[in-house]
């Protein structure tokens, strides 16, 4: 898959969190899952990279809360209240970073959907990119299934 190698910033709606990625970062993998949905209030859209690509430029106002899955922590800004972050914490050493906080996505392009078995009953997904019950099981790429 494409991806992209360099550097992107980001950030939340009112500053209090910015990044910066230096590196290469996965195309965009759409999450269904339950907790996404619940999190980002529909469908969560991130890239991922390695956690050594990603420098918090400003984060005064990040906080981690620990998802329902085990080992699960998303970083979210405590003031504005804007999802940033999946972080698995485990030994891949990859974090997830929302697709909507890039300040551009530097040509990083969607590339399937996972947890569609959890999906929406609002919504169906119209496009032709490939779809996986669950995870993918690094068939979209060598790192995080969010």
């Amino acid at each position: 898959m494409g991806g992209k190698v360099g550097s992107l910033t980001g950030g939340c709606l009112c500053g209090g969190v910015r990044y910066r990625i230096d590196g290469d970062s996965r195309d965009i993998i759409c999450c269904h899952c339950e907790n996404c949905r619940r999190t980002h209030g529909h469908v969560a859209a991130y890239t991922a990279l390695d956690q050594s690509a990603l420098s918090l430029v400003s984060a005064h106002t990040l906080q981690w809360f620990h998802d329902a899955s085990p080992d699960t922590y998303r970083g979210f800004c405590n003031r504005c209240g804007a999802s940033l972050f999946w972080d698995a914490r485990d030994s891949r050493k990859r974090i997830s970073v929302a697709a909507g906080s890039l300040d551009d996505s530097g040509g990083l392009q969607t590339i399937g959907h996972v947890f569609v078995a959890e999906a929406g009953s609002y919504y169906e997904i119209s496009d032709d990119l490939p779809r996986y019950d669950h995870g993918n099981a690094g068939e979209l790429e060598s790192g995080s299934d969010s």
